[in-house]
């Protein structure tokens, strides 16, 4: 029902940045809300950072706080993450999700639709 396409990642240097964007399509944009995930090998997925329906409110883990920025535009269908002062442990392989149901959703089962995922790797 919903197709959901990462892209942007890659290999950036401690303290660089990258932005991935998520394409999204299928259904109707907004009537999700979209949030970001990452895993790293022998990690489990882990919560990075969620936006509303409407791009009004953003949540995001303690770890990424005020290094990463999600944003949205509903009308590229489109959801993004900016991420700044990359640290090596940010190295992960990174998901977009969508959620249809739950309006701040943190946990992978509240999530209805995912992406393949995009490697990122931050030199040390």
């Amino acid at each position: 029902q919903v197709q959901l396409v990462e892209s942007g990642g890659g290999l950036a240097q401690t303290g660089g940045s990258l932005r991935l964007s998520c394409a999204a399509s299928g259904r109707t944009f907004r009537a999700f809300a979209m949030g970001w995930f990452r895993q790293a090998p022998g990690k489990e997925r882990e919560y990075v950072a969620s936006i509303s329906r409407s791009g009004g409110n953003t949540y995001y883990t303690v770890s990424v706080k005020d290094r990463f920025t999600i944003s949205r535009d509903n009308a590229k269908n489109t959801v993004y993450l900016q991420m700044n002062s990359l640290k090596p442990e940010d190295t992960a392989v990174y998901y977009c999700a969508a959620s249809l149901t739950v309006p701040r959703p943190t946990k992978v089962g509240e999530y209805d639709y995912w992406g393949q995922g995009t490697q990122v790797t931050v030199s040390s």
